[in-house]
């Protein structure tokens, strides 16, 4: 079969052929319908310092997935062949603390489907049947159904909070600001505002609810822009889903006295704060969200998806067959693209 591999410890990527894997006994073999591309796969083409610390090639990419189960091991009892599903792309252990109590996304043994095992970028991929989620192919297409992974993360983030009638702010319109944005909008903020350097994004966030955005890379003084759009009045929530470090600082003076501030983007070095002026005297509530409650976060991803609370097809920048690799990541390194989902076996709309 084909696959989309880090075959060597340096930049870049390779289509390989490589055997159809084998389910192990509590496994299931899943063919490959659609695979999106997430940040994380461009870190890791790229190479840079953490992927190169954290990823042990050779490896298949890839953690944003659906399709059908093919075959399943024998000791799988609640999956069957047939089956139209995503994938959980956190693979945890199950036995420590946190998978204990309820709260399977802090597991510290985690290992993550295209990080620490071969992923879904490929024809077929095996994954733990602990792992599957079904789909109901009637109301969530294969460019949809891969997206749940990427969108539960966003649908945790704001979960933490009640939206309705503040103020929202999000700064960072990659995808997962976007998601963000789009889900805001659903529950009912009463003004969603939003910043980014990227043209293409920030109409993109226009288009999923936000009123108004802002170019940080134009704006002298972002804090000062949020409060005039706002009334001279603080924002009620921010979401900081960008990691950038100047993002980051921005939260803090956004927020109004008494507000939220959700971090959720990863920034590449560490961030300092004025913890005394710019939380305690602010009488803020910092919350720092990552990844999605298994399996909590899959139901509210699901409903809001099935009913049409949010679309998600404006952030699908193009459907490519997986050969097309190279011209896929290429165009979200410009920038000009939000989702791109791949096709193994070229069925694209």
């Amino acid at each position: 079969m084909r696959a989309i591999r880090k075959r060597e410890s340096k930049p870049g990527l390779v289509l390989d052929e490589v055997p159809v894997p084998t389910p192990g006994p509590d496994e299931v073999l899943v063919r490959i319908e659609a695979a999106s591309i997430c940040g994380t796969d461009l870190h890791i083409e790229r190479w840079d310092q953490w992927s190169s610390e954290r990823v042990h090639p050779p490896l298949t990419l890839g953690h944003e997935l659906c399709g059908t189960v093919v075959a399943t091991g024998n000791q799988v009892r609640d999956v069957e062949e047939g089956a139209y599903v995503s994938a959980e792309s956190h693979v945890t252990c199950g036995t420590c603390f946190h998978c204990r109590t309820g709260r399977a996304h802090m597991c510290e043994r985690t290992r993550i489907l295209g990080v620490d095992r071969d992923g879904g970028f490929a024809d077929y991929v095996a994954i733990p049947a602990s792992v599957v989620w079904r789909n109901d192919r009637s109301k969530l297409p294969p460019e949809i159904a891969c997206l749940q992974e990427p969108f539960g993360n966003a649908v945790f983030a704001t979960s933490t909070q009640d939206l309705a009638g503040r103020a929202v702010a999000v700064l960072g319109c990659g995808p997962v600001g976007l998601f963000t944005i789009a889900i805001a909008r659903a529950f009912g903020a009463g003004r969603l505002l939003a910043s980014d350097h990227v043209p293409f994004r920030m109409e993109l966030a226009r288009t999923l609810g936000a009123e108004a955005v802002v170019n940080v890379k134009q704006e002298e003084d972002v804090p000062a822009w949020f409060l005039e759009e706002n009334e001279g009045i603080g924002m009620g929530v921010v979401f900081e889903m960008s990691g950038a470090l100047k993002a980051i600082h921005d939260a803090f003076g956004i927020v109004r006295h008494g507000g939220n501030v959700v971090l959720f983007g990863i920034p590449s070095q560490p961030a300092t704060i004025d913890i005394a002026e710019s939380l305690i005297f602010k009488n803020l509530t910092v919350s720092a969200v990552n990844g999605r409650q298994i399996w909590e976060t899959w139901y509210t991803t699901r409903w809001l998806l099935e009913h049409g609370v949010v679309d998600l097809r404006p952030l699908i920048t193009a459907e490519l067959p997986l050969e097309r690799f190279e011209e896929a990541f290429a165009l979200l390194e410009t920038g000009e693209a939000c989702k791109i989902v791949l096709r193994p076996n070229g069925a694209t709309p």
